[in-house]
């Protein structure tokens, strides 16, 4: 790993910096055209705060990979063997950036964001990226194409729309994305992947420097959302890095750890909260794109901590089932056997959540009532 320090730094350093440098021109576009996130019922905040934030994640990405790979080439006298096939990869990321900076700007009907996104999340099966091999997942193994193309599609729709959803309070689908690519860093120094170590360490800059003005800029001044632009290019490069690590860990000798599993891992708390709110939604026979309050982070609230708590307390649980599920493999537990472990503590997690608030809420009824019991 330590002859990748350098590439990883610089890729880290120029993708902070960039993003640093464009999110103040970013918010002083915004407030000159008025693009700013308004407060309602179902939203956490309560002022207008600009939301192009992730504008800046993928320009930013693009400059610090062309800069650091150009800077690794030269230095090692490789050369890169770029296919056609990457041409389509960074089609399918425009069209995803472009259809989430639309959405910002123009408000696109639910329907019509959804059928775009399925178009450019077609890029990974076209390119050959495909879920083909399930590793023994519900016992399934090689899949025919009829299966891999659109069941890889689903993953891809399944991820972006999940970090799409979750980022509902400060720092939220950032922090999960931070998580996410210091682990993809990790894992792509093991499989020895220059190309995909630098992807993830340009982005995961960009990401952190977003969040200082996210979490910590002051309303007014230097706050601001990442908005769908943001938050759908970091479900598209996540997803696309977790299929690549799929693919090239099944090949690699020096690791016995489930090629599905740490992927998984990673996204098991925005997409069974994804799921769940999709399931809650269709008993209630509401519409499946209705905007609620349902989300883990609105539960977690309601159970009386602050946003900043509930960040801390939702990054904590995506470790905790991140570790967790690497115990449980090296115990050799199936990976079947752990994703049924996992939801069922999924689960109780919100069992317990919804005693609290149940609790909360009629202790809150009871000193409204003033009735003092004995």
């Amino acid at each position: 790993m330590s002859s990748y320090w350098p590439y990883i730094l610089l890729a880290f350093v120029i993708g902070a910096i960039a993003t640093a440098v464009t999110i103040p021109l970013i918010i002083a576009f915004c407030r000159k055209f008025g693009y700013f996130d308004q407060p309602n019922q179902r939203k956490v905040h309560k002022a207008a705060i600009p939301r192009l934030g992730g504008m800046a994640f993928l320009p930013s990405l693009a400059l610090s990979f062309a800069v650091t790979m150009l800077v690794y080439f030269s230095q090692t006298m490789s050369y890169p063997d770029f296919h056609y096939t990457s041409a389509l990869m960074v089609i399918g990321a425009a069209i995803v950036f472009v259809v989430g900076g639309m959405d910002d700007l123009l408000d696109l009907p639910a329907n019509l964001k959804f059928v775009i996104l399925a178009i450019g999340s077609l890029a990974l099966p076209i390119c050959n990226l495909t879920l083909d091999n399930m590793h023994g997942f519900f016992g399934l193994y090689a899949l025919p194409l009829w299966i891999a193309y659109p069941l890889t599609v689903l993953v891809i729709m399944t991820i972006v729309n999940a970090i799409n959803l979750i980022d509902g309070i400060d720092g939220l689908a950032s922090g999960i994305s931070v998580i996410c690519l210091a682990v993809f860093v990790y894992l792509y120094v093991d499989l020895r992947n220059i190309v995909f170590v630098v992807m993830a360490a340009a982005l995961l800059g960009s990401i952190l420097a977003f969040m200082g003005f996210n979490l910590f800029g002051k309303v007014g001044k230097m706050k601001i959302f990442m908005g769908d632009a943001g938050s759908l290019i970091l479900g598209y490069v996540l997803a696309y890095l977790a299929i690549k690590y799929m693919m090239v860990t099944e090949q690699d000798i020096y690791t016995d750890i489930n090629p599905i599993l740490i992927p998984y891992s990673l996204f098991i708390v925005p997409v069974f909260d994804l799921v769940r709110v999709a399931f809650t939604r269709l008993a209630a026979s509401e519409p499946m794109f209705h905007a609620d309050q349902r989300h883990i982070h609105h539960i977690m609230m309601r159970c009386g901590l602050t946003m900043h708590q509930a960040f801390a307390a939702i990054l904590g649980l995506v470790v905790f089932f991140i570790f967790g599920n690497l115990l449980l493999d090296d115990m050799h537990v199936p990976i079947t056997i752990i994703f049924f472990i996992d939801i069922a503590l999924y689960l109780m997690f919100f069992v317990v959540a919804f005693v609290v608030i149940d609790r909360k809420e009629s202790f809150r009824e009871l000193m409204d009532s003033e009735v003092i019991p004995f």
